[in-house]
């Protein structure tokens, strides 16, 4: 009897790691690296099920200043429960080539709160696989500051250029839009 009472328990949270599993989009497979932290995130864990928008970003680029309007996108809708993911990359040649400088720029110079992901490669073979899915499901960036507008089920809703500010009516839209979809 009491092998029974242990299996049972034992055997849910099995089932229960595998439907959990079953359910993670392809979009969020995988950990990245936090800026400036010794730990990575399991974008599945985090994120499965919540509104994202993910920036490709860069410290060095005219754009950057779009770090100001993303950080009030995150205050307003956070408590709606969109994410935001910021993603540094180097490929547009506009990233500090220390993760110490980009964190200094995000945190200290535009009062960034919202996640920011280590820099990686988002354009090309080397595309770390959150943005090799992006770009399958929309477009690869084509400079910094591209933005995805993710639904409740991993899926790309909308995609909006560099030249997109963070308060144009067509991704508030989007984002809207990506709120009120179904987990």
């Amino acid at each position: 009897m009491l092998k029974r009472w242990i299996a049972m328990p034992v055997l849910l949270l099995a089932c229960a790691g595998s439907v959990w599993a079953a359910d993670c989009p392809p979009l969020l497979e995988g950990t990245l690296p936090k800026l400036r932290a010794k730990e990575s995130i399991d974008l599945c864990q985090r994120f499965a099920g919540k509104p994202l928008l993910i920036v490709n970003t860069a410290s060095f680029c005219g754009f950057a200043p779009q770090f100001k309007g993303l950080e009030a996108l995150n205050q307003r809708y956070k408590g709606q429960g969109l994410e935001l993911i910021g993603v540094p990359s180097d490929d547009f040649k506009q990233e500090a080539k220390d993760g110490e400088e980009t964190a200094k720029v995000c945190y200290v110079n535009y009062g960034v709160t919202f996640t920011m992901i280590d820099p990686q490669h988002v354009r090309g073979a080397d595309a770390t696989h959150l943005f090799k899915v992006l770009a399958e499901q929309s477009s690869a960036p084509k400079w910094n500051f591209y933005k995805y507008v993710v639904d409740r089920q991993g899926n790309v809703i909308a995609s909006f250029s560099s030249l997109t500010k963070p308060d144009s009516p067509e991704l508030i839209e989007a984002i809207d839009k990506a709120i009120a979809s179904k987990p």
